[in-house]
């Protein structure tokens, strides 16, 4: 019986140490993923179903929720989106869902998917409606076309994918209105344009850097 109590009093308070711990380090670990959002900004972006860019959306996206922006993933379908890498990503609302009103940022993401998906009457009026509310609206890769063919480029600065076998964007870009620039990333007001994958970072701390500067 002795024996018993004396592994009682040893064991009982390691074992109350081990909860207080255990209990700290998940207190900790919540403390380090609440995140303040930025005056509670909301962005919408929007990629294709299938083959939209992997690193134009997943990049920034993760620069926008750092900032502590709410990102709303929207697409012409309801299910979860297939990247052209690989990657997945659930969708939150439809294209046809969309308000732009509720919404601070509405960003067209690009790849092999995006024209074929969201070049389409939808995503022209969703474009022409950010520009008449003054929301903040980028496009990166080939989704600046977009832009172009709603005819929200008209007199704007802007770029977009192209390579040497295929200038057929910088050429819709023009011929639409657009003073094309042959740059990573432009920002003419409140139009945030880029041009590829590797401009993904850059594009992302522009909307971050444009929508934090109009809350000011």
């Amino acid at each position: 019986m002795e024996t018993i109590s004396l592994k009682t009093v040893l064991v009982f308070p390691l074992f109350v140490s081990l909860i207080f711990f255990s209990g700290c380090a998940r207190e900790e670990q919540t403390e380090k993923t609440i995140m303040p959002r930025e005056s509670n900004k909301k962005v919408a972006m929007l990629i294709a179903f299938t083959d939209f860019k992997d690193e134009e959306y997943f990049v920034p996206k993760e620069v926008l929720e750092k900032a502590g922006l709410e990102v709303v993933t929207v697409s012409n379908s309801k299910r979860t989106a297939q990247g052209v890498s690989g990657g997945q990503a659930p969708i939150d609302i439809s294209l046809d869902e969309l308000k732009v009103a509720d919404y601070d940022g509405i960003v067209f993401i690009g790849g092999p998917g995006a024209l074929k998906n969201l070049d389409n009457q939808t995503s022209y009026q969703i474009a022409q409606e950010a520009v008449e509310q003054n929301k903040i609206l980028g496009a990166i890769c080939i989704s600046p076309v977009i832009l172009a063919k709603a005819g929200v480029l008209q007199g704007k600065k802007a770029t977009v994918w192209s390579s040497p076998l295929d200038k057929s964007p910088v050429k819709t870009l023009q011929e639409n209105g657009a003073n094309y620039q042959e740059e990573d990333i432009v920002v003419d007001g409140e139009v945030i344009t880029g041009n590829g994958p590797a401009a993904a970072e850059k594009f992302g701390q522009a909307i971050v850097q444009r929508l934090t500067s109009s809350s000011e």
